[in-house]
C-alpha cells in the first residue's frame, strides 16, 4: 500500500480539525444556550456540518486506500437530510404546545 501524498494528508487533517470545531461550538450552544428554539440551532446546525466535515475525511481516506464503499456517503447524506426536518418538526412541536413560542405576526405591508 502506497502512502497517502502530502497533500491528501493536509486536506484529511483538515476537514477533520474543522469537522471537530463545529461540532465543539454545536455542542456548546447545545449546553449553553437558555431558550429551547435557540438551543436547537446546535445540533441542527454546527454539528451536523461537523460530522458531515469529518465523513468527508473519512470519504477521501478510504477512497485513498482502496475501502471505499459509500456507506459514508450515504451516511453523510442521510445526516444532512434528517437534521432540518427533525428540527423543524421539533420546533412546530414546541410552538404548539408553548404558545408564548410562536413569534407575533408583522402587520402587512400597507403601499
Amino acid at each position: 500500500m502506497s502512502p497517502m501524498p502530502f497533500w491528501l494528508d493536509v486536506v484529511v487533517a483538515a476537514l477533520l480539525v474543522a469537522g471537530a470545531a463545529f461540532a465543539l461550538v454545536g455542542a456548546w450552544g447545545l449546553a449553553k444556550l437558555r431558550d429551547f428554539m435557540k438551543r436547537l440551532h446546535g445540533p441542527t446546525k454546527a454539528s451536523t456540518l461537523g460530522i458531515g466535515l469529518s465523513l468527508i475525511a473519512s470519504m477521501a481516506w478510504f477512497a485513498w486506500h482502496g475501502g471505499f464503499t459509500g456507506r459514508e456517503f450515504l451516511v453523510t447524506l442521510f445526516v444532512f437530510l434528517t437534521a432540518p426536518v427533525s428540527a423543524h418538526l421539533l420546533v412546530k412541536a414546541a410552538m404548539r404546545s408553548e404558545p408564548s413560542a410562536v413569534p407575533p405576526r408583522r402587520p402587512e405591508a400597507r403601499d
